[in-house]
């Protein structure tokens, strides 16, 4: 993270890590936000150049507390992981997020929706994600000379900047990262790990088996006189 230095006027003003307003507006909305912000952290874990967060205020304009969004979640490649109260971009070499997911929800108003789209249009994301889980529909943007035009054909679109292919089912959106490897939920990947668990173990097991019936042949072989070294 990059510090710069500020003028009196502007090291004086405070940004709120809070902006009042929550995070879901129902269990379905937090899933879905959860499962996608997971699984991006998942994705990157080993890359210490993308940081990625959820409902986290994005201030773009040193000097302007009163302008800021917070992305349901968001991707940002070039800066390093690592605790944030916001994301105050002139501290972050003036990067801003290249990728942002909204969920729709009931909660939500076409007015704040088009202005969040505005904001994220005129201060820089590349790639804009809207899933509106009620109505099963993704729509995408790709930022083209300056502006986010959208995306034709959603349904197989391979994210640019995340390698993520997104995909609607008829019980939803599912997601794919670029292995193949499906998005999961921590319910899914905890029954991933007790299975594998199990097989381990049951390997484990038939091993300790065929070694005890190795080890009973060699014995039986010795009172035969015969040295099993030699067969």
């Amino acid at each position: 993270m990059v510090t710069q230095l500020q003028s009196p006027e502007k090291s004086n003003i405070i940004y709120p890590d809070d902006n009042g307003e929550p995070m879901s507006n129902n269990t379905d909305q937090f899933r879905l936000i959860v499962w996608i912000k997971e699984n991006l952290e998942l994705l990157f874990a080993a890359d210490p150049n993308v940081f990625v967060a959820g409902d986290l205020l994005w201030y773009p304009v040193e000097g302007n507390n009163k302008l800021s969004q917070a992305p349901d979640v968001m991707a940002v490649f070039g800066i390093p992981k690592g605790y944030r109260g916001s994301y105050q971009q002139w501290y972050e070499n003036d990067i801003a997020p290249q990728v942002a997911f909204e969920i729709w929800s009931r909660g939500n108003r076409l007015t704040p929706m088009m202005q969040k789209f505005q904001f994220y249009e005129r201060y820089g994301v590349e790639e804009y994600y809207l899933y509106d889980p009620e109505k099963l529909e993704l729509i995408g943007w790709l930022r083209a000379e300056g502006k986010l035009e959208p995306i034709e054909q959603i349904d197989g679109w391979v994210s640019p900047r995340l390698g993520v292919r997104f995909q609607l089912s008829e019980t939803g959106l599912e997601m794919f990262g670029p292995s193949g490897e499906p998005f999961r939920s921590f319910v899914e990947l905890d029954r991933l790990i007790q299975q594998a668990e199990a097989r381990a173990e049951q390997a484990e097991m038939l091993l300790e088996q065929e070694r005890s019936r190795s080890q009973a042949l060699e014995a039986r072989l010795r009172e035969m006189g015969i040295d099993p070294n030699e067969l």
